[in-house]
């Protein structure tokens, strides 16, 4: 009878142990970091749309994933000491928002899975051997934006624009890779560009203050340091009356006058959903990056209104998303 009792229990212990096993794996959590360069509307959109998909595809912070969320604060050296921290604390996955985040996460994290965002030219910036096979550890999503597109958007507005303004940051490859595109498009539209650099948010003013006077209308790419800074920028253009067209949405319902441009929200999901399938095993390497899968037109007609300039009735007819 003891002996039948002692295999009962036995029995009863490992049927415990295996169920417990059993929770523990289905419940099982994983780190993942998030470095994001800088806060403005759009890496953060980037952001939340990330961790909604995450969450719509079962990854729910708090129960089986946990996040470590990170702000650089538009310092190179602090997203340096980010991705360092995400090494050595063994992260499982890591989501570097914006070009120099992802250029230290590439740098920084050789065996971690990296999941890029809001980055323009994940090849110029030396984060990917090529778009079609990343290689390595990293893929991701670029917002790589129609830069010749924006540019023409422009001359909708103003037929006979003849200079413009474009801001930005030359320390930032993503913004250099859009100036050089600018550039190319101004050449074949004959129109000027003229440049203002900036290498941090308080030259910003000053930046904006030089090109008022010279030109037509001012274009913004989505460089980090300038997007950041967007309302020292409309207030001195739209003091002067000068139009400023950006690259992304959300600069546009902050005040600048349009965009064809991309959904930061929706980007963000689209890396939410790779970054599932590679916690459920996908490598990473295989995968190649991903771009936008649709543009739309946003147009601010509050603004348009308090600088006096008419909005093209196609455009008006056409646009996505009107701001009043």
């Amino acid at each position: 009878m003891k002996n039948i009792l002692k295999k009962s229990y036995l029995l009863v212990l490992i049927v415990l142990l295996i169920s417990s096993f059993s929770m523990n794996l289905a419940a099982q959590e994983y780190e993942i970091g998030i470095s994001q360069f800088v806060e403005h509307p759009s890496l953060d959109l980037a952001r939340e749309g990330f961790i909604d998909q995450l969450a719509e595809e079962g990854f729910v912070d708090g129960e089986n994933i946990e996040i470590d969320l990170q702000n650089a604060q538009a310092d190179f050296a602090t997203a340096q000491t980010i991705a360092q921290r995400f090494n050595q604390n063994k992260v499982d996955l890591v989501l570097a928002i914006a070009t120099p985040s992802a250029q230290t996460a590439a740098n920084v994290l050789k065996n971690t899975p990296v999941l890029i965002t809001a980055v323009t030219d994940p090849v110029e910036a030396g984060i990917v051997k090529s778009m079609e096979k990343p290689g390595a550890n990293i893929t991701g999503t670029t917002d790589m934006n129609p830069v010749a597109k924006q540019l023409e958007l422009i001359r909708n507005f103003l037929p006979e624009v003849k200079d413009i303004g474009i801001l930005y940051n030359p320390g930032e490859v993503n913004s250099t890779v859009q100036v050089k595109l600018a550039k190319e498009k101004a050449k074949e539209m004959e129109v000027n560009l003229e440049e203002a650099t900036v290498s941090n948010s308080s030259e910003v003013s000053l930046a904006v203050s030089s090109l008022v006077d010279n030109v037509d209308a001012i274009y913004v790419p989505t460089d980090n340091i300038i997007v950041s800074a967007m309302p020292t920028v409309l207030q001195i253009a739209h003091n002067r009356k000068i139009p400023v067209f950006a690259s992304e949405n959300n600069s546009v319902e902050q005040g600048a006058v349009a965009t064809l441009g991309i959904d930061y929200y929706q980007l963000g999901r689209q890396t939410g959903s790779m970054a599932a399938r590679i916690l459920n095993g996908s490598d990473p390497a295989k995968m190649p990056v991903e771009s936008s899968k649709e543009l739309k037109l946003y147009i601010n007609q509050k603004s348009t209104e308090e600088i006096g300039l008419e909005i093209p009735a196609e455009l008006l007819e056409s646009a996505d998303t009107i701001f009043k």
